[in-house]
């Protein structure tokens, strides 16, 4: 026995509960089988270990990090490691596209360096995840990452940043300005509508989401924010330069759009069943939105208003204007017959049986937005790729251009422009 184990004995042999043997174990009683054996305590531990016979709780399995010299369960430790990191990263959106991860590891960290939320010299921002439209940072503490949301709305490469918490996050709300109340700096012209600043909370996030149904597989998620988005600058219903949808997530049959402000999200609504390929689609609150109701209009309303004149589009000074009618760049008046310009190219027209496909998905496609009397598509000529469709009103012309003009195709942008009657007539498809 140990110096220390002996000294140990002797302050149990001095107990008044304590055997004659001074271990502990009661003497020996004739008749009593396995009398003087010591009574192991509960938790397993043997008299001499010393915790159970000065009165400590030994702890159970699971709770060996109470045990001097022993560490964190593994499992524990990698729960606690996981968490941190959540804490530690931040949602970036409206990244534009191209953005490198260094990049914005850079700019972010500099930002924040430049405006005391870092040292000097400290490095804030240590890992980077880029996605086409958004990107998660993961900060070197959680310090860092509550302050970084101070990074919210800071300009970037043409787009206004939107740095929050992820949907994963469920730590305690952390409160935070915008980057224009941190520096004091107002949002440059086109990147913020009427609504105000970007905000980054998880009930703003809601409130400027929309779910889009009935879509069909092909399309995709820059199909969906290139059509929609066009459709609300047509029509005026978007608050200033830009495509007002900054992401989009498909999913099979339906869809989930984010608007800049939750002033174009409620406008956004009156796109409910606007006709795209083939398919009308469904626009309204996604199921998580708990705010008021939204009184709104159906795609057929807004034209209705569009073309009366009665809907006020932006104009570079911040006020309104009568909304006009799409015009070509001669700015001819609202006709029966519309002009598509980048659609096809002299290729897809030189075999006969693409020609006639071409023109039979055109002719349905094109059939939806109203009564179509006649689709012509030179081969050869002036007018060779172009597309030109005669409707039966003028309101099914608008509603054509309305929602073709800035739809992509095979990676060109389509222009829909009106086109005079009577040079359609004369088959003058001149520019």
């Amino acid at each position: 026995m140990t110096g220390r184990d002996e000294d140990y004995g002797r302050k149990r042999s001095r107990s008044p509960d304590m055997g004659g043997d001074g271990r502990g174990a009661p003497p020996p009683q004739p008749g009593v089988p396995n009398a003087g054996i010591p009574a192991v305590p509960m938790g397993g531990a043997m008299p001499g270990g010393g915790m159970a016979a000065m009165g400590q709780v030994v702890p159970l399995a699971g709770a060996a990090s109470a045990i001097p010299g022993l560490g964190m369960p593994p499992i524990l430790a990698a729960q606690n490691a996981a968490q941190d990191k959540v804490n530690r990263e931040l949602f970036v959106g409206n990244t534009p596209p191209g953005t490198s991860e260094m990049l914005l590891i850079q700019f972010l960290s500099g930002a924040m360096r430049r405006t005391g939320l870092c040292k000097p010299s400290g490095s804030p921002i240590v890992t980077c995840r880029v996605n086409q439209k958004f990107a998660f940072v993961e900060c070197a503490t959680v310090d860092c990452a509550n302050r970084a949301l101070n990074l919210n709305g800071i300009p970037f490469l043409g787009s206004c940043l939107k740095v929050s918490r992820p949907s994963k996050y469920a730590g305690p709300f952390v409160p935070s300005k915008s980057w224009q109340e941190l520096t004091g700096t107002a949002l440059p012209n086109g990147l913020a509508g009427a609504g105000g600043a970007l905000a980054g909370s998880a009930e703003d996030k809601i409130n400027r989401e929309l779910f889009i149904g009935n879509t069909t597989p092909e399309m995709t998620e820059q199909m969906l924010s290139d059509f929609l988005g066009k459709a609300m600058e047509q029509v005026g219903l978007s608050k200033a330069p830009g495509n007002p949808i900054v992401t989009c997530r498909t999913s099979g049959k339906f869809a989930f759009i984010e608007l800049r402000t939750t002033d174009e999200a409620a406008s956004a609504l009156n796109l409910n069943n606007i006709p795209y390929l083939g398919a009308q689609l469904r626009v309204g609150r996604p199921s998580k939105y708990t705010g008021p109701e939204t009184p709104h209009g159906n795609w057929e309303d807004i034209l209705a208003k569009y073309m009366s004149g009665e809907l006020q589009l932006p104009s570079k000074d911040g006020g309104g204007g009568a909304a006009p009618a799409p015009a070509a760049p001669h700015a001819i008046d609202a006709t029966c017959v519309v002009e598509l310009c980048q659609m096809l190219t002299q290729q897809d027209l030189e075999n006969d049986d693409e020609y006639k496909e071409i023109l039979e998905d055109t002719t349905e496609e094109c059939g939806q937005f109203g009564s179509l009397k006649r689709v012509v598509i030179p081969r050869s000529g002036p007018g060779a790729t172009k597309i030109f469709l005669e409707y039966a009103t003028k309101e099914d012309a608008a509603r054509a251009i309305a929602s073709l003009a800035g739809r992509t195709f095979d990676g060109r942008k389509v222009t829909a422009v009106y086109y005079d009657e009577a040079r359609f007539a004369a088959q003058d498809y001149k520019d």
